[in-house]
């Protein structure tokens, strides 16, 4: 079975008002703001609705997954709130960080240690977050810019960074 399929991890139709709202999140200022709020309102929504619910997901219909790094300096468990990309039989992650010049604390975790823990609504999955080729590197850009424009945003406005794109499975053995 697939990694989005083990999670019901599924994107459905965004509606007019949810498509609006996605659309300010991808402007620069509300990118700007939602880079620094968000992952302080996901965590209380999670927390409240007992880590069925988050802020995108219930008012931009992005589906997010909770992604579990390994700190590169701390070695402490880190969690980040992240919209996975239906790939093949699995997800991929994006490093666009809301279209901010640095790139985020979880792409430099994975690179570090590429062994995470990805939850959505209760169910959870050990994986290992390899880097992507260029060709599936493309095939994942193509097929977020289908899913949520704010992804082709963002990487207008990366500037001399690298976009950073993981391809998650399962471990070995």
């Amino acid at each position: 079975m697939s990694l989005a399929a083990d999670l019901s991890y599924e994107f459905r139709p965004a509606n007019p008002v949810q498509r609006a709202l996605q659309a300010l999140v991808a402007s620069r200022p509300g990118a700007w703001v939602f880079a620094r709020v968000l992952p302080h309102l996901d965590s209380l929504v999670l927390r409240l609705s007992g880590g069925r619910h988050t802020v995108p997901g219930l008012l931009a219909g992005l589906p997010v997954v909770q992604v579990t790094t390994t700190g590169r300096r701390s070695g402490l468990p880190r969690q980040t709130h992240l919209i996975g990309i239906p790939y093949t039989d699995t997800l991929a992650l994006l490093g666009t960080n809301f279209g901010q010049h640095d790139t985020p604390a979880w792409v430099h975790n994975l690179e570090a240690d590429a062994r995470a823990v990805v939850a959505y609504r209760g169910s959870s999955v050990d994986v290992v977050a390899r880097p992507a080729d260029e060709e599936e590197a493309e095939q994942v850009l193509r097929r977020s810019e289908e899913l949520y424009v704010g992804y082709r945003r963002y990487q207008s406005r990366l500037g001399h960074r690298r976009l950073r794109v993981f391809v998650l499975e399962r471990p070995e053995g």
